[in-house]
C-alpha cells in the first residue's frame, strides 16, 4: 500500500463517525438514509448473493437513467449472468427498483474503506465491473485490480473544475486509474482529461454520450397529450427542471413576471432533490401564487404552480410542456441533462453554469434548440420571447430532437467495449 493510500484510509476511518452522524441528520428528512444503513459498511445479512455478476454502479438518479439502457443490453446479450445494480442515494435506490424491479441485484455500494469494499466483493464476486461517469473509488478500484476484475468507467465525463481536483492529490488519482481497464469518454475533451489525471492511454476511448440514446415508449407522446389535457387543459406550460435552493426563488420571480402578460401561463416546478419539495411549495405561496401539487392527484386548472413532488415522471411532464429550463445551472452545480426536453422536442433554456454537461450544451444551442441565458432578466426575456412567437418554439424543439436522434450510437459501442473485456477476462479464466 502506496503512502498517500495509507493516509487516505487513516483519514477515511477517522472520519466515520462525522459520516455517519451525517447519514443520521440527512435521515430527518430523508428516512431512506437511516435505512439499510448496514449496506453501506457492505453487511448483508443471510441475504442469497448473486454472484459471478456484471455490477453496475450508478450514484443516483441522473446516473441510473443512464445505465437502464445499458443494463437492458448487457443483460439480453448474457442472460445467463445476473446483474447487479449499486446506487448512493435513496433517490437512486428507489429509481433502480421502481424500472428494474427483481430483474437485477440492488443494494447500495459500501464506503471506500478496505474491509467494506473487501466483504463487498466476496460476497458478489463481480465478473465485471462498470461505474457510471464520474466515481473514482482508490480501495475499490485497488481491490478490484487485485482480483483481476475488469473495471470499465463508462459515459465517462471529467470537468476542468473536478480535474484540477483530482490532479491535485497526485499520485493517488494516478495509481487507483492505473488498474482501471476501460475508460469511455463522452468527448474527447474529457478523454483528455483523464489522461491529464493519469489514465492509461490504451485504455480510453471516446464513444460519446450514451444519453443520446434512451429510446422513448412507442407511446410517450400519446400518454404525455393525454396527461396534459387532463391535469393542464389548453394553457401554455413552462418546465423548470431539476431546479436548486436560489434557483425556485429565482423562477418564481420570473414567472410572477411573466403572467403580468401571459395570465393562462402554468409552471411546472421540480425541484431535483425531495427535500426540497415542501420549501418549494413554501416559497410559491410566499410569492402569493396558487399551487397544486402532483403528490395529491389534482390537476391545475385553478392554479399558478403545479409542483412535480414525484420521482420517475420528469421525461413524461417534459412532453407535456412548451418549454424548458434546465436548473442547475444558475448555481454552480454544473446544469443537468439538457438531452431529455430536448427528445421531447421542447426549446431548452439554461444558465451559465453547465460544466457538467458543457459539449452537449453548446452543441444543442449551435443546432438551434437552446439558448443559454447569464440572469434572471435573461431568463424572463427568452420565456416571454417563446411564449410569443409560436413558430419560433416549433421550430427550436424540432431542431433540439433531431439533434438528439442525430447523435445517437454510444450505446452499441459501450456494449460492444464491455463485451470484449469480459470476453478477455473469461479467456483469462478470471
Amino acid at each position: 500500500m502506496t503512502t498517500q493510500r495509507f493516509i487516505y484510509n487513516i483519514l477515511f476511518y477517522a472520519l466515520t463517525p462525522l459520516i455517519l452522524s451525517r447519514m443520521a441528520w440527512r435521515g430527518r428528512r430523508e428516512p431512506g438514509y437511516r435505512q439499510r444503513w448496514r449496506e453501506r459498511f457492505a453487511f448483508y445479512g443471510n441475504s442469497d448473493p448473486r454472484q459471478d455478476v456484471i455490477w453496475f454502479h450508478a450514484v443516483s438518479v441522473g446516473e441510473s437513467e443512464a445505465a437502464f439502457p445499458l443494463i437492458r443490453a448487457m443483460s439480453k446479450r448474457f442472460p445467463e449472468i445476473p446483474i447487479l445494480v449499486t446506487t448512493t442515494t435513496p433517490t437512486g435506490s428507489e429509481r433502480v427498483k421502481s424500472v428494474l424491479g427483481d430483474q437485477v441485484g440492488h443494494v447500495y455500494l459500501p464506503y471506500d474503506l478496505p474491509d467494506a469494499v473487501s466483504r463487498f466483493l466476496d460476497h458478489f464476486q463481480p465478473r465485471l465491473a462498470v461505474v457510471m461517469e464520474t466515481e473514482i473509488w482508490p480501495n475499490l478500484f485497488h481491490a478490484c485490480a487485485d482480483r483481476g476484475i475488469p473495471l470499465a468507467i463508462v459515459n465517462a465525463r471529467l470537468s476542468q473544475r473536478s480535474a484540477k481536483g483530482y490532479s491535485r492529490l497526485g499520485s493517488l488519482t494516478r495509481e487507483t486509474l492505473a488498474g482501471v481497464s476501460l475508460i469511455t469518454a463522452q468527448t474527447q475533451a474529457d478523454a483528455d482529461r483523464f489522461l491529464g489525471v493519469g489514465a492509461k492511454s490504451e485504455a480510453v476511448a471516446v464513444t460519446g454520450n450514451i444519453k443520446y440514446d434512451f429510446e422513448l415508449p412507442t407511446d410517450y407522446f400519446q400518454q404525455a397529450t393525454a396527461l396534459r389535457e387532463t391535469l393542464f387543459g389548453k394553457r401554455p406550460v413552462w418546465i423548470a427542471a431539476s431546479t436548486h435552493e436560489g434557483e425556485e426563488a429565482m423562477v418564481l420571480r420570473c414567472f410572477s413576471m411573466l403572467r403580468a402578460r401571459y395570465p393562462e401561463l402554468l409552471l411546472v416546478l421540480v425541484p431535483r432533490h425531495p427535500p426540497r419539495f415542501e420549501k418549494a411549495a413554501g416559497l410559491c405561496l410566499a410569492e402569493g401564487l396558487t399551487l397544486s401539487r402532483r403528490s395529491q392527484g389534482v390537476g391545475a386548472e385553478n392554479a399558478g404552480v403545479f409542483l412535480l413532488d414525484t420521482l420517475g415522471e420528469l421525461r413524461l411532464f417534459y412532453a407535456a410542456s412548451d418549454i424548458a429550463f434546465v436548473g442547475g445551472s444558475f448555481v454552480p452545480v454544473g446544469g443537468h441533462n439538457v438531452l431529455e426536453p430536448a427528445l421531447a422536442g421542447l426549446p431548452v433554456i439554461f444558465g451559465p453554469h453547465m460544466f457538467n454537461f458543457e459539449e452537449a450544451a453548446r452543441k444543442l444551442i449551435e443546432a438551434g434548440g437552446a439558448v443559454g441565458v447569464l440572469d434572471e432578466n435573461g431568463l424572463t426575456e427568452q420565456v416571454g420571447a417563446l411564449l410569443n412567437d409560436t413558430k419560433m418554439r416549433q421550430q427550436m424543439g424540432a431542431k433540439a430532437r433531431l439533434f438528439v436522434e442525430s447523435g445517437r450510437g454510444a450505446l452499441a459501442k459501450v456494449e460492444e467495449a464491455l463485451a470484449d473485456l469480459l470476453a478477455s477476462t473469461d479467456r483469462l479464466g478470471f
